[in-house]
């Protein structure tokens, strides 16, 4: 009995998977793009179709609807969020260097993801968050939280509301990217998205921080 029929279609089965999670990762890389653009209610499929080249039916295909498509985008934000910050929770680094890590950690993911910005507050005003709230993004703010905590029960930190101080903290890291287009406009010399001004506003953000909660 001839097998070769069969023996090349489980060949090719491990091409077909790599290019099926290819074809995802562009429809989301693209769906995210117009959602930061629009927000889930003003962003059409037709655009994200022609973002890709990839056929409407495909992207129903593989996300079932637009709001399908949504999820998955956000929630692969939340566990980049998470893989992100939950190294430097867990660490064996100093408290105040594992700090140090995450408010780093946050302006880089900040200029690497600057549209994200928008993105997060589309969800907020149109949907209260309910999507970002099922994408799991929050493991990463308890992450800072918990270094947070660490540092005050060791006595490195002074004693302060661990909750507030992590979203104090977040908006010293996302508020330079989702101003951007704003602030632009403040000094013309400056080049707030160059490598070099990303790093002189780290070592800020890092020095303000830590001296706002050492003990």
């Amino acid at each position: 009995m001839d097998f070769s029929g069969s023996s090349q279609k489980k060949k090719k089965k491990p091409r077909q998977v790599r290019d099926a999670e290819a074809t995802q990762a562009q429809i989301l890389d693209a769906a995210e793009q117009e959602f930061a653009r629009h927000g889930l209610a003003g962003t059409r499929i037709d655009a994200i179709a022609a973002r890709t080249g990839v056929v409407k039916a495909m992207i129903y295909y593989y996300f079932d609807s637009k709001e399908g498509l949504y999820q998955s985008v956000m929630q692969r934000i939340g566990t980049e969020l998470d893989i992100a910050f939950k190294q430097l929770a867990n660490t064996d680094l100093p408290v105040e260097e594992a700090l140090r890590e995450s408010i780093r950690a946050g302006i880089n993911y900040g200029a690497a993801y600057p549209h994200r910005g928008m993105l997060w507050f589309y969800e907020a005003i149109q949907n209260q968050g309910q999507y970002g709230q099922i994408s799991g993004w929050q493991k990463s703010f308890w992450s800072m939280t918990a270094i947070l905590e660490r540092g005050m029960a060791e006595g490195v930190f002074r004693s302060l509301d661990p909750f507030l101080t992590t979203i104090n903290i977040l908006g010293v890291c996302t508020f330079y990217f989702n101003a951007h287009e704003n602030l632009k406009y403040l000094d013309s010399t400056r080049q707030l998205l160059s490598s070099e001004m990303i790093k002189q506003q780290t070592q800020e953000a890092i020095d303000l921080v830590l001296a706002g909660i050492k003990a």
